[in-house]
């Protein structure tokens, strides 16, 4: 690996536009001074917008791309037709080797298509799960899989759990960190016959520190460092977390301006609410990357604002830097080799 990080940015697809993307990409060279970016869109358009800016003229690179895939679109049969879409032209680039990562805010359809028939995976690699970090009461958790695998076999959730903790352990620097899969109960005798399948395979595993079961009220207390389940109950765990957040924050807003008393109270408690809104706020915490592929994917929400491009290239450079890509396949390599 060379000392430059090259990370493609998708500059289509998000609600926001490609001005935000470039502004985003602008903001994070300055403070990542080893990362370079490929910002892929409509050449005409992005080079008016960069004019605007002050930046590293060799750090940033305008690459070409005519199409772009829409939310309407069939993920699969859009990435094989739209060659020349700014999602596929960034994933191109890194399975040519030219850069090390790819993020978009575009389709989730589109990105897990392109990650897996573009960037492609290796072979000791079963499944590519999405995996986003989600707020509790102390540090955040990793959520795995949250929604590019609904129909997963117990081994498959198993290789999650080891992709979860190599995760965790190199980015996040958690020792040892703990892994719990999502179950209606925690007794032994609970759950559906994927978790009770599953639960002797993730005992009998020695690259994992298991715990047992998980329910889901104990998700928010950060009870495990690594929530394990496949994307059909992982997606409705983070949708019912992001909904219930801004209905939170949006009920205390409304109690605070509802009476003097109120708005006297809100200016006390202004800086403790400034910290709550950043612990459920994505814009700090990147996006959900993609594991187990020959390179780096990473979504972020589609209404991104400048800070979550930030937050995701800083994300990329610490994914890189610590090899998180390389350890995972390394690590099932070896499994297969001694199975």
């Amino acid at each position: 690996m060379g000392d430059i990080i090259r990370i493609a940015i998708d500059t289509f697809g998000g609600d926001n536009g490609a001005s935000v993307m470039v502004k985003g990409a602008v903001i994070g060279i300055k403070k990542n001074p080893k990362v370079k970016v490929f910002l892929t869109g409509h050449a005409k358009l992005l080079n008016k917008l960069l004019a605007n800016e002050e930046y590293d003229k060799d750090r940033i690179e305008v690459v070409d791309a005519t199409e772009e895939i829409t939310l309407d679109e069939k993920p699969v049969e859009a990435v094989k037709k739209k060659k020349d879409s700014s999602l596929v032209v960034a994933m191109n680039l890194v399975k040519e080797g030219k850069a090390d990562a790819v993020i978009s805010s575009g389709s989730s359809g589109a990105i897990l298509a392109g990650g897996l028939f573009v960037v492609g995976k290796p072979k000791c690699v079963k499944r590519a799960p999405l995996a986003p970090l989600i707020p509790t009461t102390g540090e955040p958790s990793l959520l795995i899989d949250c929604g590019a695998n609904v129909d997963a076999k117990p081994d498959v959730l198993v290789q999650f759990a080891k992709m979860g903790s190599i995760y965790m352990e190199s980015v996040l620097g958690r020792k040892n960190p703990t892994v719990g899969i999502v179950n209606i109960g925690v007794e032994s005798e609970k759950g559906n016959q994927l978790v009770k399948d599953t639960i002797p395979l993730l005992k009998e595993c020695k690259d994992i520190n298991f715990v047992g079961s998980i329910e889901s009220r104990d998700i928010p207390y950060g009870k495990v460092d690594v929530i394990l389940t496949e994307a059909f109950v992982g997606n409705v765990i983070i949708k019912l977390y992001e909904g219930l957040a801004k209905m939170i924050l949006g009920e205390m807003k409304g109690a605070i301006k509802s009476s003097a008393k109120g708005k006297i109270g809100g200016l006390l408690i202004k800086s403790s609410l400034v910290d709550m809104k950043n612990k459920f706020s994505a814009s700090n915490k990147g996006g959900a990357p993609l594991l187990g592929l020959n390179g780096l994917v990473v979504k972020i929400h589609g209404n991104s604002k400048e800070d979550e491009v930030i937050s995701a290239i800083e994300q990329c450079r610490t994914f890189i830097e610590n090899d998180v890509s390389g350890k995972i396949v390394r690590g099932f390599e070896e499994t297969d080799n001694v199975g």
